[in-house]
């Protein structure tokens, strides 16, 4: 005899165990870090770099070295014989860059032309108009009615400033862009082709320029001020010890005791671009990729940009107060 279905309403549904069933106590609140997770490698992530220094000094091999690509401009827009342009074109190239599952879109912006020339009066003016036109662009955005569910971002999140390695001081000229530029963008020196100082003229050019920046008031990243706690503070103090990055870039591989590895091959060895020993080029990779990356961001966004909106909006406010006949104060009384 057929054994008799059973109503649908009297069958019981197998649950499958999920984490913390055990537990009586278990809410879930863990999985928001899973929800993020996905979400974020959805969406990718974004990262604008400028390289500032003048010709020579490395720029462009060095942003192929710290993503084992060719990021730069001149690997992407190579000529025959590139001429010194007689005034700062600012150049930027996006890549979009996959590892693991997770994308970034990088884009390098180079400024060809910068101390190059006789005359660098001025020089970092244009470099200052770029950024805040980049601010601009983004305000414009998202004070827009119909704005984009995800704003575009081509703010510059950080600066690599490229230091000749004179083993002395620093010149005028890097003295004048870092005071200024400091104030609206993050930025990181470093010194470059550091393979042609010994390590006792490195040493001591590191901490000549670290005496420069204190006595000039030049604050780069990472901003003692915007340390969030204790923790962040002892981390943050290491790399301020290190600060400006000794660095030798290359995109030439070698085989050296049996391992592949990025250098440049000298008739005296290998110089091991990866090798903390032989440079700090890893410090450096680790600070704009692998520890700090979101932090610059979050301050770009949060410090920076937002110093450039309140002045925007305050200008706005006071340019209405004119047109409407109204003292400045009292727009801000209404404003409140």
């Amino acid at each position: 005899m057929p054994t008799p279905a059973v109503p649908a309403a009297c069958q019981v549904e197998k649950t499958v165990p999920g984490p913390g069933m055990g537990d009586f106590s278990y809410v879930g609140i863990d999985a928001i870090l899973e929800q993020m997770r996905r979400k974020a490698m959805k969406q990718g992530f974004e990262l604008n770099i400028m390289v500032v220094g003048q010709s020579g000094l490395g720029k462009s091999t060095l942003m192929n070295t710290l993503f084992k690509s060719k990021v730069s401009r001149k690997s992407v827009q190579a000529t025959s014989q590139e001429k010194i342009p007689k005034t700062i074109h600012i150049k930027s190239v996006s890549h979009d860059i996959e590892e693991k599952g997770v994308r970034m879109k990088l884009t390098v912006i180079d400024t060809p032309g910068f101390g190059d020339q006789i005359n660098n009066e001025n020089c970092w003016q244009p470099i200052m108009k770029f950024i805040n036109a980049q601010y601009e662009q983004y305000l414009q955005e998202e004070i827009n009615i119909n704005r984009k569910k995800r704003i575009p971002d081509s703010r510059v999140h950080c600066c690599i400033y490229f230091i000749p390695p004179t083993g002395h001081c620093l010149r005028p000229l890097d003295v004048e862009f870092m005071r200024r530029l400091s104030k609206v963008v993050n930025i990181v020196p470093v010194i470059a082709k550091a393979d042609t100082l010994t390590l006792e003229e490195r040493d001591f050019f590191k901490q000549k320029i670290r005496e420069e920046l204190r006595a000039n008031g030049i604050d780069v990243y990472p901003q003692k001020e915007f340390d969030e706690d204790a923790e962040d503070r002892m981390i943050n103090d290491k790399i301020r010890e290190m600060i400006p990055f000794a660095v030798v870039g290359s995109d030439q591989e070698y085989q050296v005791n049996g391992r592949r590895l990025l250098g440049r091959k000298t008739k005296w060895g290998t110089i091991e671009v990866e090798n903390i020993a032989h440079c700090e080029f890893a410090y450096l990779r680790d600070l704009l990729i692998r520890t700090h990356m979101e932090n610059i961001k979050d301050i770009t966004s949060s410090i920076h940009y937002e110093v450039y909106r309140v002045r925007r909006l305050n200008e706005n406010n006071t340019a209405v107060a004119h047109a409407n006949g109204l003292p400045q104060h009292h727009m801000t009384s209404h404003e409140m």
